[in-house]
């Protein structure tokens, strides 16, 4: 195992262990931590703490004349000085110099040898450093040795609070990026998502520069062509889920980039949604679950160690993090050619959306720029039922610049590589949540698995009245009643209602983009 000197950041900790092996973090965390435990398949238990989700209140960006002019500033992205970011990243370096020892993850981000970053992540914690050495992708020996210096540095003191009384600071939590030095620091937060969403926050600033767009989305590949198909959407709409496809090969099922040479991943791992995870349903992710991968804020019997994948005691966002090379059918490296089809995947809460639509280029802008899905219990702190949201790209906590610089770089990829566009409803069908139901898997299987084979580019359809795109009306494999949601509601005038009620919130979500597009991509969304 070796160690490594990490005295010109400060951090004067001598027991560093670089790269250590996941047997070797599987010892330290159940040594440091009594809660944790392995679990009957294999996979390190871990608990984040008080938080079991992303803190995106409490995320900074460091305002700087380098970069000041490119981030898209409010909500998303607030502001903290240069010197604000300097106390809390001393605090941080503080509180890791009072442990005996530290651990330091040097792995990359992005597959493309051309295009990926060096990341170093310094921390206190071994399930810290396991989730990251999955998450990341992980270097061979010479690769390690010729590593270098890191182009982006992760300090993870999240044990440690931040100090409220510190300008700029609202809780004792906060996650501060420097686009500059490329720094993030992490305090007053456990949660391991964190860090992977730190890094994809990197990406999509850094991204974009070079002319490549950053996804928040999935992505698979044909077996035969290698032509690739990505998948939209936020946590819980089935990017994971619906990527683990035997018949495909995964590229990857949460972050990628769209370069002038095709998809590559960003991450070497994938961090699926557990919360009711079964053999049959998701075959693919729980046999991942074993030695070397790790679950997060899960519940077992102490006695057998089998986890409870349906208990939510701790929380309903319980996640699994896994090396992607555990998936039977992933691709390695996780790289592919141009897509053939972008799906945007959305969970609709009002019970509107069809479950399948097709849409013309200035209707896939349109809903890109919009987002609409559901934010899914437990995904974010506070968040303990769906709510409708709008996240600009499927990724608005995420985005650095404005949404319509992604935009403008998806459209370009579209045109140039005469992309299908779908949008797949995996929200609820048959009424709003709390009167309709969610849309079975099998179902929507079986409409991606259509899409991928080329079965809907020519499928009958029907113009909806409210959104303007086509309805899909026949799909193997699916009941032709629940294609068309009208039909699914007991009473069609509430349907009428409740879907003008939604083309309202889409109409008015958009005015906060309308100066930024075009006047063909304005008159794409629903009619009001």
């Amino acid at each position: 195992m070796q160690t490594i000197d990490l005295s010109k950041y400060g951090i004067t900790v001598t027991d560093v262990r670089r790269n250590p092996a996941p047997a070797i973090l599987y010892a330290d965390a159940i040594r440091a931590d009594p809660k944790c435990a392995i679990a009957d398949s294999g996979a390190l238990i871990a608990y984040s703490g008080e938080k079991t989700g992303r803190s995106p209140k409490d995320k900074r960006l460091v305002r700087d004349p380098e970069s000041e002019n490119d981030v898209w500033w409010g909500n998303v992205n607030i502001d903290i000085d240069a010197e604000t970011f300097q106390i809390n990243e001393e605090r941080a370096k503080d509180y890791l110099n009072t442990r005996q020892k530290l651990y330091c993850i040097d792995a990359f981000a992005g597959w493309d040898p051309a295009y990926r970053m060096k990341i170093r992540v310094i921390c206190s914690r071994a399930y810290h450093a396991l989730f990251m050495h999955t998450m990341l992708i992980r270097p061979t020996r010479q690769e390690l040795a010729e590593f270098g210096e890191p182009d982006a540095i992760i300090y993870n003191a999240g044990q440690f609070p931040a100090n409220r009384r510190t300008h700029g600071m609202t809780s004792k939590t906060s996650i501060d990026i420097d686009l500059k030095t490329r720094e993030l620091v992490i305090l007053g937060t456990e949660y391991a998502g964190e860090m992977k969403k730190g890094v994809f926050t990197l990406m999509n600033y850094f991204g974009p520069k070079q002319g490549i767009l950053s996804m928040h989305c999935s992505a698979t590949a044909d077996r035969e062509t290698g032509r690739a198909s990505v998948l939209f959407g936020l946590s819980g709409t089935g990017k994971t889920t619906l990527s683990a496809d035997p018949h495909r090969m995964l590229i990857g099922d949460d972050e990628h980039c769209w370069s002038d040479r095709g998809i590559f991943n960003i991450e070497g791992g994938c961090y699926a949604k557990a919360i009711d995870l079964a053999p049959d349903s998701e075959p693919e992710i729980f046999q991942a679950l074993r030695f070397g991968a790790v679950l997060e804020n899960v519940v077992y019997d102490e006695e057998s160690h089998h986890v409870d994948f349906h208990d939510t005691r701790i929380t309903q966002n319980t996640r699994g993090a896994y090396p992607i090379e555990f998936i039977r059918n992933a691709q390695i490296p996780c790289m592919s050619g141009h897509p053939a089809d972008v799906i945007f995947l959305t969970c609709d809460a009002f019970g509107v959306l069809p479950p399948v639509s097709r849409l013309s280029p200035e209707q896939a802008m349109y809903h890109f720029i919009s987002g609409y899905t559901a934010k899914v219990a437990g995904t974010e702190m506070g968040i303990t039922e769906p709510q409708a949201t709008f996240s600009p790209c499927f990724g608005g906590p995420f985005l650095v610049w404005h949404p319509a610089k992604y935009a403008e770089l998806l459209a370009e990829k579209l045109r140039e590589h005469r992309v299908n566009v779908w949008l797949v409803n995996t929200g609820w069908s048959g009424g709003s949540y709390g009167i309709g139901s969610r849309m079975k898997l099998s179902w929507t299987r079986a409409i991606v698995d259509a899409i991928h084979r080329g079965q809907l580019a020519s499928a009958p359809a029907i113009r909806d009245p409210h959104f303007g795109f086509e309805i899909i009306t026949g799909c193997p494999g699916v009941a032709p009643e629940i294609l068309q949601p009208r039909n699914t509601w007991a009473d069609p005038t509430a349907y009428d209602a409740t879907a003008k009620k939604l083309a309202k919130l889409f109409a008015d979500n958009f005015q906060k983009y309308a100066d930024s597009t075009s006047p063909a991509v304005r008159s794409a969304g629903p009619a009001v």
